[in-house]
C-alpha cells in the first residue's frame, strides 16, 4: 500500500449539522451503514473544521445554514486545507441553484432535506468510488 493511502476499513467520514435530531440519526443510521468507517460529529462548521483538522476525513457530510459558521465557510475553509476530501452538501434549498448558495464547484453532491437515505448512501457510495480512483 502506498504512504498515505488508507484502506477502504479505514475511511473516515465528518458529519456536520446543526440539529441535534438529525445529527443523531444520522450518525446513528451511517454507523449502522458502514460499521468499518470512523465517523465524527459536529453540531457547527467551526467544531466541524476543528475536527476536519484532527482527522482528515475523507467525506465530509455537512448542513450549508448553522450557527457559529456556516457549511459554505467550513467547505471553502476546507478546500483551503485539502482538496481531496468528497463533500456532500445537505440543504432545505432557498429555491435558488444549490450553486449560489453553496460553495460552487467544490461540492460533490447535494442532497435536498427532508433527508432520503437511500440518495445519502448513493452519495456517500459514488464519493467511496471517486476516492478509490483517485487512490
Amino acid at each position: 500500500m502506498e504512504s498515505g493511502t488508507k484502506p477502504m476499513s479505514e475511511v473516515c467520514i465528518l458529519l456536520v449539522e446543526d440539529e441535534e435530531a438529525v445529527l443523531g440519526l444520522l450518525a446513528t443510521l451511517i454507523s449502522k451503514r458502514y460499521p468499518d468507517f470512523e465517523l465524527h460529529s459536529a453540531n457547527n462548521g467551526r467544531a466541524g473544521l476543528e475536527l476536519f483538522q484532527e482527522h482528515a476525513p475523507d467525506i465530509v457530510i455537512t448542513d450549508i445554514m448553522m450557527p457559529e459558521m456556516s457549511g459554505t465557510q467550513m467547505v471553502e475553509s476546507i478546500r483551503e486545507i485539502s482538496c481531496g476530501a468528497k463533500i456532500i452538501v445537505i440543504t432545505a434549498g432557498t429555491g435558488k441553484p444549490p450553486q449560489e448558495h453553496a460553495a460552487g464547484p467544490e461540492i460533490d453532491h447535494y442532497i435536498l432535506k427532508p433527508i432520503n437515505f437511500q440518495v445519502l448512501c448513493l452519495a456517500i457510495e459514488e464519493c467511496l468510488g471517486d476516492l478509490k480512483r483517485e487512490k
